[in-house]
């Protein structure tokens, strides 16, 4: 798992071609209404290899492509998730890319990252790890059985940098940081089980970088202009990433670029 490595200027220059996909995809996005999981629905549904893709959210959101259908989900409410996957199922069967671009930071007044201990509070720790790792976990409990055990499959998650434990140097931001750790080693467990019922299944967690989206704007004046990313490159640094990881790359947590992020 640790030996792919690409450049963000070759994710830059070459097009998402999908081509390690061996059939036409069916895809799934859940957040799609986010920055980020909006600009991967259209991005998929733009590109020539891409069957069907299923948006869900906890809104309908717009759309005039006929191969995007959106649809309800709520990340907080397991029968909600559970009522999204049979609908899934029974719209477009087998499932050959899911995509969880859900996340919480704040919530622009009240929830706001943590800076020191005296900052916590229960209500904040919940919300942030039900978003960030109890709902990606159960949408893999409902959504994992329905991918395609015969070829190339992809189960990704958006994590973040800063939920790696090792590159932790500044430390607050307790519960995204937290949770999103929590979300990483979700996901290693989530490979290891996978290979047993789904033998070409890939599970990942990606950092999609610091994307101008509402989660990350308020902090955005911090980066440096050259590493703060658009919605659309997002989309496409990262759908490049998941063209190009293998199955020895599962479990793995790989950044926009996808050079590998120690847990």
């Amino acid at each position: 798992m640790n030996d792919f490595n690409t450049s963000s200027q070759v994710c830059s220059k070459r097009s998402v071609a999908l081509a390690s996909f061996e059939r036409p995809i069916r895809a799934v996005v859940i957040g799609a209404s986010g920055g980020i999981g909006n600009a991967l629905v259209w991005a998929l549904a733009q590109n020539n290899k891409v069957k069907c893709v299923q948006a869900l959210s906890r809104a309908p959101i717009t759309q005039n492509q006929l191969s995007v259908q959106s649809d309800i989900v709520d990340l907080g409410n397991e029968n909600s998730i559970a009522a999204s996957a049979n609908r899934v199922a029974n719209r477009i069967g087998e499932i050959d890319l899911i995509i969880v671009a859900s996340g919480f930071l704040h919530d622009g007044s009240d929830f706001q990252p943590e800076k020191s201990l005296r900052a916590l509070n229960t209500e904040t720790l919940q919300r942030a790890f039900t978003i960030n790792t109890i709902g990606p976990l159960l949408v893999a409990k409902h959504f994992l059985p329905l991918l395609n055990r015969e070829s190339k499959s992809v189960f990704a998650a958006l994590s973040a940098r800063v939920g790696s434990i090792e590159d932790n140097r500044l430390g607050g931001w307790y519960g995204y940081r937290a949770s999103k750790a929590a979300l990483n080693m979700s996901i290693r467990n989530l490979a290891i089980e996978l290979t047993r019922t789904h033998p070409f299944a890939i599970c990942l967690a990606l950092h999609p970088g610091t994307v101008d989206t509402k989660l990350s704007r308020p902090f955005a004046r911090s980066v440096r202009h050259a590493s703060l990313h658009d919605p659309v490159s997002c989309a496409n640094n990262l759908l490049d990433v998941i063209d190009t990881v293998s199955l020895k790359n599962t479990g793995g947590f790989y950044a926009y670029d996808g050079t590998q992020i120690p847990y």
